[in-house]
């Protein structure tokens, strides 16, 4: 069973009733309620899970830098109350499956880790606006860490079908913590792992990285997620050297759909503050316009 929603989570009828209705181009939704099925559940390391889950065709069209809201199950003296929100980490049309990868922190997550093949999941999604790629971009960099590490994973794929090359800087606290790195090497990327147990993670480092790679003409854009300082890092560099870029934003949420205005943040558009919220306006955004 799966309930439609437009963008906003309304399904709209035109103006004029049944008769409009019937006369205007059918409707379709872009985003949907479903109890989706667990496919594969496996631990990836000592604190990531990989969930698969099979689904219709419109959360299997998820976006990479989207997101699900998902209803995670009650772990035992535990009641979640609301959705939580799950940024993609990859979508299959074909085999109408979406995944996720995510860490065990809460009672959501410890909800979500009970889950076995065959289970269902209520899923709401794909929600927000994802990232772009310029046809133009020969070669972008990515640069994740925590979250971020699931949630830029989608663009080894998109980018590999954008014939741009990636660079992806993936930063972990040990490198037994370091996930996606088989998935973008898999699509052709060039991965540099940095991690805090070998002291190679720092923003100094991370940004002799970028200045080397931006010297070899090895990058036309930022991506980024997942750390504020290694974002501003980057802020620094696409100023110096007018690049562009674009970050996705980690925000607590309650609705997913822009109305109960819970994950607002502020940007700078211009030298202008403005207030955005991050589910509705992003969650991913112009890396200049992106306050810590």
């Amino acid at each position: 069973m799966s309930i439609h929603l437009d963008h906003a989570g309304i399904a709209a009828i035109p103006v004029g009733g049944a008769e409009a209705a019937a006369s205007c181009t059918p409707w379709k939704a872009s985003v949907v309620a479903e109890l989706a099925e667990v496919v594969s559940h496996e631990a990836v390391n000592s604190e990531y899970r990989h969930l698969v889950l099979g689904c219709g065709p419109e959360a299997a069209a998820a976006l990479p830098g989207q997101f699900f809201q998902l209803l995670c199950p009650h772990p035992l003296g535990e009641q979640p109350f609301l959705r939580r929100p799950m940024s993609l980490y990859g979508a299959d049309p074909d085999r109408r499956q979406v995944e996720f990868l995510y860490k065990v922190t809460g009672a959501g997550t410890r909800g979500l880790d009970t889950l076995k093949i065959g289970d269902r999941l209520d899923i709401m999604g794909p929600l927000g606006t994802g990232f772009t790629l310029d046809p133009a971009w020969r070669n972008i960099v990515v640069v994740a860490r925590g979250a971020g590490l699931a949630t830029l994973a989608p663009l080894a794929r998109a980018a590999k079908a954008n014939g741009t090359h990636i660079t992806a800087v993936l930063s972990a606290r040990r490198p037994d913590l370091l996930v996606s790195v088989e998935l973008f090497q898999s699509q052709g990327a060039d991965v540099v792992a940095v991690t805090d147990a070998e002291a190679s993670s720092g923003p100094a480092n991370v940004e002799r990285i970028l200045r080397r790679l931006i010297a070899d003409g090895r990058c036309d854009a930022f991506f980024t997620c997942g750390s504020s300082r290694l974002m501003r890092v980057q802020q620094r560099l696409a100023r110096e050297f007018g690049l562009p870029g674009q970050v996705a934003m980690e925000q607590q949420m309650a609705c997913g759909i822009g109305l109960c205005y819970c994950c607002v943040r502020d940007f700078n558009v211009d030298g202008e503050i403005v207030s955005r919220r991050v589910c509705w306006d992003g969650p991913v955004f112009d890396l200049m316009e992106a306050l810590p």
